[in-house]
């Protein structure tokens, strides 16, 4: 593994995908609390599923507009690691949630134009990281999870002030065109390791890892 691209797995539902992300290297897995996704994991699966996840590897809880009393229960009733905001939530309710938690928040921000990167800005004042995203479609559902890539020239070079994930459309395939063009250190993937929405796939798992360690650790970016 590139020792300075760390792995993020989300929306994992069953012990032998975590076992396999852990054992391929993954720095985080993530569970789905949205019931509209094919990747939702309920509380009880979340709490059972969390205790599988070796020592060293990130919980993340992934979580759209979420009222106090769901992160409530998530926070009591599961041994997550940090807070994944994936939906409208204003940097004041960034703010609010890591005060009332006491946990890192990572908070998802769609780019579709370089109109969306001030939220970026904005958002990086308050997050303990940022994930960017691919802006899904206006008549979709899913706030992330689509399988769709996003022009990385936006954000080529660009830095901001706390750590910060590549997601969108991510796979075997593009990731080493991905970190090349954008220069990221960190990158997160679901769909992209799965058989069918909300199956991974332990073979494209390894797969993806595989490429991530092909990736030279300076590699130049592509112009």
């Amino acid at each position: 593994m590139t020792q300075d691209i760390r792995v993020k797995i989300c929306g994992l539902r069953d012990e032998a995908a975590i076992a396999t992300a852990a054992s391929a290297g993954a720095a985080y897995v993530g569970f789905t609390f949205f019931e509209k996704s094919p990747r939702s994991v309920t509380l009880d699966q979340a709490a059972a599923l969390a205790l599988t996840v070796p020592v060293g590897v990130a919980k993340v809880a992934l979580v759209v507009n979420p009222d106090d009393e769901t992160l409530d229960a998530i926070t009591s009733r599961t041994t997550i690691d940090m807070i994944q905001l994936h939906g409208a939530e204003t940097p004041e309710r960034v703010a609010e949630v890591k005060s009332r938690y006491g946990l890192p928040v990572m908070k998802a921000v769609g780019v579709g134009a370089a109109e969306d990167l001030p939220k970026l800005e904005a958002y990086g004042r308050v997050a303990d990281q940022l994930l960017v995203d691919a802006k899904p479609p206006k008549d979709g559902v899913l706030p992330g999870g689509n399988g769709l890539t996003f022009d990385w020239s936006l954000i080529a070079g660009r830095k901001w002030p706390v750590p910060w994930m590549l997601a969108g459309g991510l796979n075997a395939d593009n990731v080493g065109e991905a970190i090349a063009r954008t220069g990221t250190r960190q990158v997160d993937l679901s769909s992209g390791v799965e058989s069918a929405p909300g199956v991974k796939d332990p073979a494209m798992i390894n797969a993806f890892f595989d490429a991530v360690r092909l990736v030279p650790t300076s590699m130049p970016k592509l112009r």
